[in-house]
């Protein structure tokens, strides 16, 4: 199964949340990330996030939706402006759900406090995907009106 994590840029939540999902997963599963309008970097801040947190960061970037490797089965869009846009039409039929998570590359502060701001989004981001992960997979794969709902109760788990 391939899940794609959307952003709009694809630099700080999509790759959080695909590297950390791939970090986790079963054999058989595997994360992608794209944006929409990709900034073309992945931001320094999320890949010393996941290398503190012992997650490989080994060729992650910012990519297009446009030049995904595989054709995802699952879609989770993981901010406000990803939400509301149309995925490509050749996605296919494919079940979509949205995580929305605030964007740590657009908060000012201090170091510490935008360090806390990207630990934020990695640890919603981790909460949900280890629920998804406890989640009867095997049988949800074969029920996809009860797995979109799952998937959406996911997006709204916000303790870390």
């Amino acid at each position: 199964m391939n899940i794609l994590f959307l952003c709009t840029g694809n630099s700080c939540r999509s790759i959080l949340a695909e590297a950390t999902f791939n970090h986790l997963a079963p054999q058989g599963w595997h994360a992608m990330s794209a944006g929409s309008h990709p900034t073309g970097h992945v931001h320094p801040r999320s890949l010393a996030l996941l290398k503190r947190e012992g997650i490989n960061t080994e060729g992650y970037h910012s990519k297009s939706w446009d030049n995904l490797p595989h054709t995802p089965d699952i879609v989770v869009t993981v901010c406000a402006h990803a939400a509301g846009e149309t995925c490509p039409a050749y996605l296919g039929k494919v079940l979509r759900t949205h995580w929305g998570v605030k964007d740590p590359a657009h908060v000012s502060g201090t170091d510490a406090e935008i360090d806390a701001s990207f630990m934020t989004a990695y640890q919603i981001l981790r909460a949900r995907i280890e629920a998804f992960l406890a989640l009867p997979l095997g049988e949800l794969q074969h029920d996809p009106d009860k797995f979109k709902a799952e998937l959406d109760r996911m997006g709204l788990l916000t303790s870390v």
